[in-house]
């Protein structure tokens, strides 16, 4: 399935931006649980109740995203028309209520990744299948390569628009145009930070995370430290999903848009083991990918999803679209 970017959204930016916030979201009747965590935390997972011995579908989202994020809404919808089950698990404080631990979320979570779908798995009555966006599929990525043959209890998997250089990313988002995607990255995460520090005085220096003007002195303050990395530079080279394509044993889509601004085209990795499709559209923007005329619509992602989660996921099932970046090896 080809993505072909509408005419009236000409570059990255407009196909990253419009599709989050002007392309009304489709409506889903989700249903929440609250888990808790073994740390003393919580969980909230909103969910998609299907058909009995129908697939389920499990969504990652994105840095400070939800189930209400247009990618989480569109591809639920798709789900739910289906009759499939599905659930949006919120990463630490991204349910709309501080969590309670010492911690947040992070690119590199897989021990998370691994918790919630042992969890989820007995309730799959049929195929199993887990997508990521963002910063949630760099972290199903590191877990399918971490876990190896132990991820198999998951049918299939996608990864849509994940920082897999997260240096790369990192570069990118802190110039030009792109620190506006910073800058709103910001906006949410200080706040809660604040809130953290009245949880846990002293957790962090104040007035350095106040400070941060970009994510490498926001992660080297807050995520890094909190989360058992060094410094940034170790947490973003050790949670890069590249380092482990190759050791992935479960098939897997991997779906970047060459002009998406959170991780330029060139930097996308070229090796992966055979049961991973590496899809590189040469647009789409960040975890855009509208189509129709305007006001747009959400559907070719959930569609193209599907497709592959449903069949369309033999090895290397959509080289051509890699080939337009260049050699795959």
């Amino acid at each position: 399935m080809h993505y072909t970017a509408p005419l009236w959204l000409p570059s990255g930016h407009l196909q990253t931006i419009y599709p989050a916030i002007a392309i009304p979201k489709p409506p889903v009747k989700f249903r929440r649980e609250r888990w808790d965590a073994a740390d003393g935390d919580f969980v909230d997972v909103d969910f998609v109740d299907g058909d009995p011995g129908k697939p389920f579908l499990v969504m990652f989202h994105g840095l400070e995203g939800s189930s209400s994020s247009h990618y989480a809404r569109a591809m639920m919808a798709a789900v739910a028309a289906r009759g499939w089950s599905g659930a949006v698990p919120h990463f630490r404080g991204c349910s709309g209520e501080p969590n309670l631990a010492p911690r947040f979320y992070h690119s590199g979570d897989a021990q998370e990744i691994d918790w919630i779908i042992r969890r989820l798995r007995p309730r799959a009555q049929d195929k199993f299948y887990a997508v990521g966006v963002s910063l949630g599929g760099n972290a199903l990525l590191r877990w399918l390569g971490e876990s190896q043959h132990q991820a198999e209890i998951v049918d299939a998997a996608v990864s849509i628009s994940a920082p897999l250089d997260l240096a790369r990313g990192g570069e990118s988002l802190g110039a030009g145009l792109n620190m506006l995607y910073t800058r709103m990255f910001l906006r949410s995460l200080k706040p809660k930070c604040l809130a953290k520090l009245d949880q846990h005085p002293g957790l962090f220096n104040r007035d350095a995370m106040m400070a941060a003007r970009d994510l490498y002195d926001f992660d080297n303050v807050v995520t890094a430290p909190l989360h058992g990395y060094k410094d940034t530079d170790d947490y973003w080279n050790r949670a890069s999903a590249k380092h482990i394509l190759q050791d992935i044993t479960v098939p897997t889509l991997v779906l970047n848009a060459q002009n998406d601004p959170f991780l330029p085209g060139r930097y996308l990795p070229r090796k992966a083991s055979p049961y991973v499709t590496l899809e590189y559209p040469a647009h789409g923007g960040h975890v855009g990918f509208a189509t129709g005329g305007m006001p747009g619509r959400l559907d070719w992602l959930p569609q193209r999803v599907m497709h592959f989660l449903e069949g369309g996921n033999s090895v290397r099932a959509t080289a051509p679209e890699l080939c337009e970046a260049g050699d795959h090896g």
